[in-house]
């Protein structure tokens, strides 16, 4: 019979064991301790801040500003003139505001301009400038001379200020201070600043008078074309219609023929400002055959008069149509001269 084997015994003092359970507890707190320091329930995570991305504004292109276009002026054409008598260039270049000197190089005059009556020249007429847009307010001084319109001169030889400031109507001292000269002396080739605002008022020529245009041909309105008188009427009444506003030294002329006794004889010649004309008994034949009677009007001017006194009168317009007429006269009867 084997021998029964007997379970060992481990026995542990009492104090060895208190030290081993006091171990036993700090270990196990320790790996607690452990546990909760290191899992992802203790880390502090700090926060990762996402970058604020600002949007980038790409700004719209801007147009370009279109210049404004500078007005151009097309040079207007020069002015026929006939020189009428004592016609000085002088007084031309005041009276069309332009220089002598544009007169002289365009109708290529000599230096001294010398015009005859008759003469034909083109005078030019100065191109307009546009005005330069305002870049500040200028004081009254400034503003008074830089509306004053300026050209420049060049001097040429035998030049003097006096005959410069002649030519174009300037008194000498608007030059001298314009250029800031001390004296009258200039030298060719100098150039000067001729301010045409300070010209003198210098009358030019004088405009004739235009007459008014012809004036058209009168309406003949009574007697009616081919009517007849007899001795009963002691006058006969002409009318026709206005031909329009006469002026003071206009009139219509009558004018009335017998043609029985000779055509283009004319028996009566009359000046009236009315539309009517009554013809006397004088005008009536002598003897009791009708006579065939002609008439017209004519519209006529009134220009000067002769040394006796008698007036002259001269065309105004068209004349009329001829109407005639028949008058019968009696026997024996001897009319009024």
């Amino acid at each position: 019979m084997s021998p029964q084997r007997e379970s060992a015994n481990l026995t542990l003092p009492l104090p060895a064991a208190v030290g081993a359970l006091v171990g036993f507890v700090l270990l196990a707190s320790g790996l607690t301790f452990a546990a909760m320091r290191f899992t992802p329930l203790g880390v502090q995570v700090s926060p990762t801040v996402s970058p604020t991305i600002t949007p980038t504004i790409t700004p719209s292109p801007t147009a370009s500003p279109t210049g404004t276009p500078v007005p151009t002026f097309t040079p207007l054409p020069p002015i026929e003139y006939t020189v009428n008598a004592n016609d000085t260039c002088l007084g031309l270049a005041a009276f069309y505001d332009v220089s002598v000197a544009s007169i002289i190089e365009t109708n290529q005059l000599s230096t001294q301009c010398l015009l005859s009556v008759g003469q034909k020249l083109l005078i030019p007429q100065p191109t307009p400038t546009a005005s330069p847009m305002p870049s500040e307010t200028l004081e009254a001084g400034q503003a008074t001379e830089q509306a004053c319109e300026k050209i420049s001169y060049t001097v040429v030889a035998n030049d003097t200020l006096s005959g410069i400031a002649t030519n174009y109507n300037v008194e000498m001292q608007a030059i001298l201070d314009y250029n800031g000269m001390s004296g009258e002396t200039v030298f060719t080739g100098q150039v000067l600043l001729i301010p045409l605002c300070a010209r003198r008022a210098t009358p030019g020529p004088t405009p004739t008078p235009t007459p008014p245009p012809p004036y058209p041909a009168a309406n003949l309105l009574l007697p009616q074309d081919g009517a007849a008188f007899s001795l009963v009427e002691d006058s006969i009444t002409l009318q026709w219609a206005s031909v329009g506003q006469l002026r003071e030294n206009e009139f219509y002329r009558v004018l009335a023929e017998d043609v029985t006794e000779g055509s283009g004889r004319v028996r009566l010649e009359a000046y009236v400002t009315d539309t009517k004309y009554i013809v006397q008994a004088s005008f009536r034949p002598a003897d009791p055959v009708p006579h065939v009677m002609r008439w017209w009007i004519e519209p006529v001017r009134r220009t000067g008069s002769r040394d006796s006194g008698e007036p002259i009168y001269t065309s105004a317009g068209a004349a009329s149509i001829k109407r005639v007429f028949t008058w019968s006269g009696a026997a024996g009867a001897t009319p009024t001269p």
